[in-house]
């Protein structure tokens, strides 16, 4: 009978395709799905402190998101930029994330964002930071008072 009512209805991924042709998703869930936010609550939280933009305006959590909007995220001190390419609400494997959403951030953000990780790469240079045993040892020594004998001659 199941065989009868496929061949009837269609395939099996019928119900699948009906699920993703949505044309509206709420920005949370969108946000969440393409994994610009770890979870739910994280993006919601951003929406209603003003970091999600859509069309320069800031928009609450329950804001409906339409293919070709382009959403803006604060993460101070960049301003992130894509455009939405397809919906979905649920979370994605991380290789479908191309195929839902492009990155349209402005030229002069990308450079903030190159300087920053060039700075941030540095490094620390030696002796800097958390001194070493050695390094204590030696500011130990330095530091330990020195007392003098009893008949004025320093205690080495």
């Amino acid at each position: 009978m199941n065989q009868i009512n496929l061949i009837i209805t269609g395939t099996r991924n019928a119900k699948h395709k009906n699920k993703t042709m949505k044309t509206e998703v709420r920005i949370d869930k969108w946000l969440w799905a393409v994994r610009l936010f770890k979870t739910r609550t994280l993006a919601a939280d951003a929406c209603k402190k003003g970091k999600v933009i859509i069309h320069n305006i800031p928009v609450k959590p329950s804001r409906n998101v339409k293919v070709d909007d382009v959403v803006s995220i604060k993460r101070n001190p960049y301003l992130f930029s894509f455009k939405v390419l397809a919906l979905s609400e649920n979370r994605m494997n991380a290789k479908l994330v191309p195929d839902f959403l492009k990155n349209v951030t402005s030229a002069d953000q990308l450079e903030l964002i190159e300087m920053g990780k060039l700075i941030g790469q540095s490094g620390r240079d030696q002796g800097t930071g958390r001194p070493t045993k050695k390094d204590r040892r030696e500011i130990e020594d330095f530091t330990e008072p020195v007392f003098m004998d009893e008949d004025g001659d320093w205690d080495l």
